[in-house]
């Protein structure tokens, strides 16, 4: 399993970025791909999962109503929408995969690398 973050960049406070994970060589077994991010000196954390065998989404609170996850089959991609961003949404992000959607980063064996949102004016 291969999987490619991309998206990231600079945005100003209230603005909006789409994030996408290109998944390749994805089996089965793998179906759950979940978005974490990590700010300098702050632990990876989980903004959002998404079950691609039966559209089960997960969204933490901090996240609600401003995060959408969803997904491209044809292209094997998992986007994340992110509206009304603020300068604490300031992290690099990655995608991971699993079998099901985690919020412990630890759980998940196959990461990509980062891509990095700055929210700043």
């Amino acid at each position: 399993v291969q999987l490619q973050a991309s998206g990231g960049g600079l945005v100003q406070p209230g603005g909006s970025l789409r994030l996408s994970c290109a998944a390749s060589g994805f089996t089965l077994n793998r179906p759950a791909i979940g978005w974490f991010r990590q700010a300098p000196g702050k632990e990876r954390e989980a903004v959002s999962c998404l079950s691609t065998n039966n559209d089960i989404t997960y969204y933490p609170d901090f996240v609600k109503g401003r995060f959408t996850i969803s997904k491209d089959n044809a292209r094997s991609i998992v986007y994340l929408q992110m509206n009304n961003l603020t300068p604490e949404d300031t992290a690099v992000y990655f995608c991971a995969a699993h079998s099901s959607c985690y919020s412990d980063p630890a759980m998940y064996t196959y990461w990509g690398q980062g891509t990095l949102v700055t929210v700043s004016s």
